[in-house]
């Protein structure tokens, strides 16, 4: 036991917790209020979405643009069990639901379509994602394009830490794995990886079905706290919202996903009254990036989340700590 303690950094597990503390005596005694409580939980969702993108192109190097239809799963079997079982049990089973069903729909679509590479696999995901999304378009219980309304709210600051510090911790010890090293080298170099007899497919399914459990339980954290959901929510738009996140932190950066999504956020807030701009905005946001720092601010180093575990765990490529 001792141990397995003294693998672990604890002033910065203290700053996690002091973190999380601050954040909720804030909320109680209203400094953070309703309107700054939706911004954070906008940040935390997308930070969850992000990182499984991230985990997706980041780490196995797959280019994917259909995540957004992995969240509607999530989401929507979250709002299907709580409206008929209105409680924290009902909730934790429309999670269960939807992440059985992601993994179901995430196989069916990575089997085939990761054979592919490049803007190939860009298109074939792209269009499971619109398969996804048309076909909770024209189910009657998800009540069409009208979507579903009047969902109980269950997602608070303490749930949404809770999954947001699960989803660092183990995306972070799978980066820094033996998985995770068999998975960057495929993204190096495939036939290389194949050669040095990694089982390239296995590892890339495996990444690709971790990453839709990510945007799943971002899903189901997002259908609790906004009552509403229609399937256009979760159109290409939301999973290229995830994909700059990710290009803008740093592909295989779990730290500057991190950066990224609360950016990102708080720009998009601020944008709210230049709708019509944002998407310039980003664009251009983009082009700047690529042009002066095109492996995004971070590129695959971190900043913090090595420490999370001391000095027994150690970053790869050009990761440090």
């Amino acid at each position: 036991m001792k141990k397995l303690l003294s693998r672990f950094h604890w002033p910065m597990w203290a700053i996690i917790l002091g973190v999380y503390g601050l954040v909720a005596i804030l909320i109680e005694v209203d400094i953070i209020n309703a309107y700054y409580r939706i911004t954070l939980t906008q940040i935390g969702i997308s930070l969850i979405a992000a990182l499984g993108l991230n985990m997706i192109l980041g780490l196995s190097g797959q280019f994917s643009l259909g995540h957004a239809g992995f969240m509607a799963i999530g989401a929507y079997s979250v709002a299907i069990v709580t409206i008929a079982q209105p409680s924290v049990i009902g909730w934790f089973a429309g999670m269960l639901l939807g992440l059985v069903l992601t993994v179901v729909v995430g196989l069916v679509i990575a089997i085939p379509t990761l054979r592919l590479k490049g803007d190939y696999l860009a298109i074939a995901t792209l269009g499971s994602g619109e398969i996804i999304r048309i076909i909770l378009l024209n189910m009657k219980i998800t009540n069409g394009a009208a979507g579903l309304s009047g969902i109980p709210q269950f997602t608070n600051w303490t749930l949404l830490y809770i999954f947001i510090m699960f989803c660092i911790l183990f995306m972070a010890r799978l980066k820094f794995s033996r998985f995770g090293r068999a998975a960057l080298s495929i993204k190096d170099d495939e036939i290389a990886a194949e050669a040095m007899g990694i089982q390239v497919t296995k590892i890339k399914v495996m990444i690709f079905v971790f990453g839709a459990l990510f945007a799943s339980v971002a899903g189901s954290l997002y259908a609790s706290f906004y009552y509403v959901i229609k399937p256009e929510t979760f159109g290409i738009a939301r999973s290229i919202d995830f994909l700059m996140i990710v290009v803008l932190g740093g592909m295989g950066s779990i730290s500057g996903t991190i950066a990224a999504a609360i950016f990102m956020s708080l720009l998009t807030v601020f944008l709210q009254s230049f709708a019509q701009l944002r998407m310039i905005i980003y664009a251009l946001a983009l082009i700047v990036l690529m042009i002066y720092r095109p492996t995004g601010l971070l590129g695959s180093k971190e900043i913090f989340v090595n420490r999370m575990f001391g000095k027994k765990v150690k970053s790869s490529g050009n990761s440090s700590s």
